[in-house]
């Protein structure tokens, strides 16, 4: 008989990831700040021109591949064909090596005219050191979504954690042993150092996962010893066209959406040039402030919107398998409902001090605060689109999300073009035009969510109690820091304590218009004492 997942559970692993997630993007907030003091804005748009034309490969190779592994682990393991599941991991890990292998020689043998083409002959040394990455992350794709069909999302938290403590630490300490230690671009050597700690990280987050899957082999003899052999055994070939039918289309829309950044690298330095006023250096620092600050800090909270649409993708499908209608409507609701309640005051907050953050964060090179104020909104559509892809993935609706990145996509180009080229506003076209993408492939997500499942998202419980609430934080935000920046006139005491302000402004927010749901409540950590405290004060 197969195993059922219990309720909510998809919730609590998604809140394991989610923690997990959090905490690597300190970690990489942590180790971009020495990194920023050694190679700047100058050497951070290097760095990020080599990174995102790797992480195209990446998706190449392995972006479709946990999505697909757990989703077909998923449905497997719920109906009971447990020796399917078992060598649905054989084929992927052939499928993954192989992909990655050519994309890692492709990238070596390229790498000049790769340079050429993005235009930043200086990422060259970050194209090469990144090149083994994209082998070793392929690998640990297949790992992580065999664990994550099983229900499981720890092993993934944990190897993330382990690698970006790799990450952060040798990303600094190469940086400043190269630009130390070797001659001519030392900034491109200090970027390239960057990208070596990048390898070096993912090097140990596979081992993580190599030794967790060999000290749960027992576990799993186990949950294959239920097996009924009563079905038939399916052929690699199967196998095989059933993962690249789900990989392919997911494949697709990842590398639509990171073509954006790609689109802003080909395009930024083209229309400042246009411009006819900035310098190469002066250009690359402004991409710089683009990629290495707005985007870093933006994509924090995404964070949980990507740790939920990783659970809810097996927990969907394996809902489906078993023709749990009902609870798929649910789980699409809760999902929905959590991750706008954390988005949009993430969006709000960024928004309100954007230039305290940046303040705080990188007091050498704190510009690029009007680029948070102008690209807030983009949290939120990218946090929605997101997470509306994930479900759309669980429903089986895969090429749905990669056409609507593709729309979204072509309609940022011409707002690149026209906006970037105009002096007051340069770079911030491309904040503009992120938000823009962003939010046409959302709205056509929710399009075919809607129409998929043939009922509509609670839109009041996901976007207009949250954004009430959020704005009575964002006063209150603003209230504390003015307040604590006149007692103590120190821009760091007075951000952190504007932040836990905002926080409970927000909590005060949610409980004032009734935005918490008991079954919402009923499936996160502590969500039982809350729910006790909101029946005490009659506000659920």
């Amino acid at each position: 008989m197969a195993k059922t997942e219990k309720k909510g559970g998809f919730i609590k692993q998604a809140a394991i990831l989610a923690a997990a997630g959090l905490l690597v993007r300190v970690l990489g907030f942590l180790y971009r700040l020495p990194l920023t003091d050694m190679i700047g804005d100058e050497g951070n748009g290097i760095y990020s021109a080599g990174f995102y034309l790797y992480n195209m490969f990446l998706i190449m190779s392995s972006a479709g591949l946990p999505v697909a592994i757990s989703r077909m682990v998923a449905e497997k393991l719920a109906l009971g064909e447990y020796k399917n599941a078992k060598k649905i991991f054989r084929v992927s890990m052939m499928t993954a090596s192989s992909l990655g292998f050519i994309c890692m020689l492709v990238m070596l043998l390229f790498s000049r005219q790769f340079c050429m083409l993005i235009k930043s002959e200086r990422s060259l040394y970050c194209i090469i050191t990144l090149a083994p990455t994209v082998f070793i992350v392929s690998i640990m794709a297949v790992y992580r979504g065999y664990f994550q069909g099983f229900g499981t999302t720890f092993p993934t938290a944990m190897s993330q954690l382990v690698e970006q403590i790799f990450n952060a630490v040798f990303s600094v300490f190469m940086a400043w042993y190269l630009m130390k230690t070797m001659t001519g671009d030392l900034i491109a050597w200090g970027a390239a150092g960057g990208t070596m700690g990048t390898g070096i990280g993912a090097f140990a987050g596979l081992v993580t996962l190599a030794l967790m899957f060999f000290a749960t082999r027992n576990y799993r003899k186990r949950y294959f010893a239920d097996d009924k052999d009563n079905y038939k055994i399916e052929t690699q070939k199967t196998i095989l066209k059933r993962l690249l039918t789900i990989a392919v289309p997911v494949i697709t829309g990842t590398a639509i959406f990171s073509m954006t950044n790609l689109i802003d690298m080909a395009m930024v330095k083209d229309r400042l040039a246009a411009i006819g006023t900035y310098s190469d250096k002066e250009m690359d620092a402004l991409y710089g402030l683009l990629t290495g600050k707005y985007v870093t800090l933006t994509t924090l909270p995404v964070a949980i919107s990507t740790a939920i649409a990783t659970a809810v993708i097996p927990s969907i499908a394996a809902s489906l398998a078993l023709k749990q209608h009902d609870t798929v409507q649910s789980k699409v609701d809760t999902t929905l409902r959590l991750t706008m309640m954390i988005s949009i005051p993430a969006a709000v907050g960024l928004g309100v001090l954007g230039n305290q953050i940046l303040m705080m964060l990188f007091p050498n090179h704190p510009e690029g605060g009007s680029l948070l104020r102008i690209g807030a909104l983009s949290v939120i559509f990218l946090a929605l689109s997101q997470i509306s892809t994930g479900v759309l993935q669980g429903l089986g609706k895969v090429n749905a999300p990669a056409f609507n990145a593709l729309w979204g996509s072509l309609a940022k180009i011409p707002v690149n073009y026209f906006l970037i080229a105009i002096p007051q506003i340069n770079v911030a076209g491309a904040v503009i035009s992120t938000t823009v993408c962003y939010m046409i492939a959302s709205l056509l997500n929710f399009r075919a969510l809607v129409k998929a499942t043939g009922a509509s998202p609670d839109y009041v419980g996901m976007l207009v109690k949250p954004t009430a609430a959020s704005i009575i934080m964002g006063a209150a935000c603003i209230a504390a820091y003015k307040l604590v920046y006149m007692l103590i006139p120190s821009n760091t005491a007075a951000t952190l304590s504007a932040v836990v302000f905002a926080m409970f402004g927000y909590m005060v927010g949610m409980i004032a218009v009734r935005g918490f749901v008991r079954e919402d409540l009923a499936n996160v950590p502590m969500g039982g004492k809350l729910i006790k405290f909101l029946e005490k004060i009659n506000r659920i």
